[in-house]
């Protein structure tokens, strides 16, 4: 059994409105955390490797905080997360209704699942590695694997950047979750969509999907993955304890998963890190680049060797990820443009009802 994020402090910050529990007043909630896992943690590398892309408005992150919209048992909450060192600040916003201990305890394992917290990485850190992944450990020292918080996000972001750029397939979860994303109350301003929906998706005709600019063939699988993610096969219970070859066996059986986007959803939505999907273009560029290859490594080629990194070859591509990106010129906020500390900086970060 594994042990939670140990929560130093819980409190509700001065100035909420919200006493009257009305559907329509809004309230923020905090917690202070410190990672149960040992070993260095930078949120802005880790939001980074979920972001990949700027424009990302489901993972946003600015000035420090990392905010997005939860589905939770209470309904559609917003989450942020800042980092203070050792420590990290959580806070919930949402109708006053909903924002209660058990929303914010849900929004707590949220955050030490999707940022890595439990990731105990130090053996990754200790292990003898090649000249080119040593530098790359160093300079993205403190990257945590990162999860989506649902299989249905994982399949959803494996389809829909299936053969085309990253750009694009930002562009189009974009559209994605403005139609099936959940949405806080329009009270309460500043947060863009959540991520679409699986029940939404699910009920959904794929002519509304392709409406937004997906082909017709990936329409149909995310309609046809969706009704599959609701029945009994893919129920998190029943997937866990399966091998990783059955595990992939079970997912390509997925409408329009394949062998990459299988280990693609293994990696990034079930947390199985030592595996690196080896038809990853992005990872096959970075390593032709590392090693000064000729040509671009095949899937084979990426298999043999990440053998060498095991069990950790699902944290080297995301190693590889950070270097394509710096690479290509994007970056990402850097520690020293932190947030402000204190439960002052909580409450102001989450904006009051009417403000601008």
């Amino acid at each position: 059994m594994t042990k939670a994020a140990s929560v130093i402090s819980l409190q509700r910050y001065p100035g909420d409105r919200g006493a009257g529990g009305g559907h329509g007043s809004a309230t923020t909630t905090g917690a202070s955390l410190a990672p149960r896992a040992k070993g260095p943690f930078r949120l802005d590398l880790t939001v980074w490797a979920l972001r990949r892309r700027a424009h990302n408005q489901v993972d946003a992150f600015a000035g420090g905080w990392y905010r997005r919209i939860l589905d939770l048992d209470a309904g559609p909450i917003g989450v942020a997360v800042a980092q203070r060192g050792g420590r990290l600040d959580l806070a919930v916003k949402g109708p006053a209704s909903a924002v209660t201990d058990g929303t914010l305890h849900q929004a707590i394992a949220w955050a030490e699942r999707t940022l890595g917290l439990d990731q105990e990485l130090s053996g990754f850190y200790r292990a003898r590695k090649d000249p080119w992944l040593e530098e790359l450990a160093i300079r993205f020292r403190g990257l945590r694997p990162p999860r989506f918080p649902s299989l249905f996000e994982a399949v959803v972001n494996a389809v829909v950047c299936q053969q085309v750029s990253l750009t694009v397939g930002i562009h189009l979860l974009n559209r994605l979750s403005e139609r099936f994303g959940s949405r806080l109350p329009a009270a309460i301003e500043g947060w863009g969509p959540g991520a679409p929906a699986v029940e939404r998706v699910a009920e959904a005709n794929w002519e509304s999907l392709r409406a937004l600019g997906l082909s017709g063939a990936k329409s149909r699988a995310l309609v046809a993955c969706a009704r599959a993610l609701t029945g009994p096969d893919f129920d998190l219970a029943a997937l866990r304890p399966l091998s990783d070859s059955e595990l992939e066996d079970r997912l390509r059986s997925l409408p329009g998963i394949g062998r990459w986007s299988a280990q693609y959803v293994m990696l990034r939505g079930l947390g199985r890190w030592r595996i690196l999907p080896g038809d990853d273009v992005g990872a096959q560029n970075s390593l032709r680049r590392h090693f000064h290859l000729p040509e671009r490594p095949d899937y084979g080629d990426v298999v043999e060797l990440s053998r060498s990194w095991s069990p950790y070859a699902g944290l080297v591509y995301f190693h590889l990820l950070l270097s394509g990106l710096e690479a290509s010129g994007v970056s990402w906020d850097r520690p020293g443009r932190s947030a402000r500390s204190g439960g002052a900086a909580l409450a102001s970060l989450m904006p009051t009802e009417g403000a601008p």
